[in-house]
């Protein structure tokens, strides 16, 4: 495999505009295609087999006008004279819930005196709206209704107050939390490499590959049913996977320069060293996204299978795209700096074969440094993890479960 990678890298490095261009071509036609794609589908959360799973289609079978994933909204009323069942504030919610009914995308609205959802001494009095959209698509519209009949139910006698996904609403997801992960990355890896072309170059290529397989989500969302939650994880996914397997080529690659290889062979040699690691390490984690159709989820499923091949354009970008774009770099990506150390002479120390006093010796990198004093601490090291093991024993009796009402 590493002699394969190997000439995969060097292949790549002498044909960079070749390789360049097809991704290119590949990033356009995505592009196109997700462009003409229609909206995504609504999420569609179920658990077949389950029996929370039959009660809903049992619902949905006998009660189509209630959607049993349809929005809900508590509207509270609660008087503080007399009692909800007198004259006067009985009016008031049977108005409310009139105009409530008529609402846009309301589709039944119970009456709390009919359903005896009156509280014991009568001061308190709640009704349920249902909507026939899902939280995700009520209507600013519906919405305002829902809030402006509310507003004017309320009395100097009389409190009223709505609760329910149907009054929250549902935010767009954005991308804040990416540009802050990217900023950190770069941030990082300016600092690693001490360039900012070599810093860049892990950060294009995850770009790509996030922007190839969120396109080719897009355009495959209909007819495969993917939600918009579908991308978001092969978004943070593609992300993390992509910088660090791009990473990991681009330091072996200055490693190898520092050892007087030449730049085709250098890149070669990092395909077929750092590009089995990464090759090893993308499986994993496709085995692992894979992995999420065993819940039996419908949605969840989907969004392993898209998160998965994410990664995979992630593996393939940094044994393909990375090294070419090495060679269009050229000596604008030197290799690794090698710290040094100046030697300060000591009257006791006997001479140095390999030069004076004073001289400048290579000094290691914090990397074999750590090895180095885990090799001679084995025994601290282990406690270490240890203690870490104590100190996570608490995490055995979390209770974990799926959110719900």
């Amino acid at each position: 495999m590493a002699v394969l990678l190997c000439k995969l890298g060097r292949f790549s490095y002498r044909r960079k505009w070749l390789v360049a261009g097809l991704w290119a071509a590949v990033l356009i036609l995505a592009g196109v295609s997700a462009s003409r794609a229609p909206a995504p589908p609504p999420d569609d959360f179920s658990v077949p087999g389950t029996e929370v799973q039959q009660a809903y289609d049992l619902l949905d079978e006998h009660f189509p006008s209630l959607d049993a994933d349809g929005a809900t909204a508590r509207i509270v009323f609660r008087t503080h004279e007399g009692k909800m069942t007198d004259a006067t504030p009985r009016r008031a919610v049977e108005e409310t819930l009139g105009k409530l009914s008529k609402a846009p995308q309301v589709g039944q609205v119970t009456d709390p005196y009919t359903a005896k959802s009156v509280s014991r001494d009568g001061s308190t009095a709640y009704a349920q709206v249902s909507y026939e959209v899902p939280a995700a698509e009520v209507s600013d519209s519906a919405r305002n209704t829902l809030l402006e009949t509310v507003e004017d139910a309320r009395t100097p006698g009389l409190t009223v107050e709505a609760s329910g996904n149907a009054v929250a609403g549902s935010k767009e997801a954005g991308h804040s939390s990416e540009a802050i992960g990217l900023a950190v990355a770069a941030v990082v890896l300016v600092i690693t490499f001490g360039a900012l072309l070599a810093a860049g170059l892990p950060l294009l290529t995850a770009l790509l590959g996030v922007a190839v397989g969120v396109c080719t989500i897009t355009a495959l969302a209909d007819p495969l049913g993917l939600s918009g939650t579908t991308s978001a994880l092969a978004t943070m996914l593609g992300l993390a996977v992509g910088i660090d397997y791009a990473l990991f080529v681009v330091s072996r690659y200055r490693d190898e320069l520092v050892r007087s290889r030449t730049r085709e062979e250098a890149a070669g040699l990092a395909v077929g060293t750092a590009g089995s690691a990464v090759l090893f390490a993308g499986l994993t984690v496709i085995i692992a996204l894979c992995g999420l159709g065993v819940v039996g989820i419908p949605v969840l499923t989907k969004m392993g299978l898209a998160a998965a091949g994410t990664v995979v354009l992630a593996v393939l970008i940094a044994l393909t795209l990375v090294p070419a774009l090495l060679a269009m770099a050229g000596k604008r990506i030197g290799p690794a700096r090698v710290r040094r150390r100046r030697l300060r002479p000591r009257a006791w120390a006997p001479a140095r074969e390999d030069g004076a006093d004073g001289q400048r010796a290579a000094r290691p990198g914090l990397g074999v440094r750590w090895a180095r004093l885990v090799t001679r601490r084995p025994l601290a090291v282990l406690l270490g993890v240890a203690g870490l093991a104590t100190l996570a024993v608490p995490a055995a009796r979390l209770e974990l479960g799926l959110p719900g009402d």
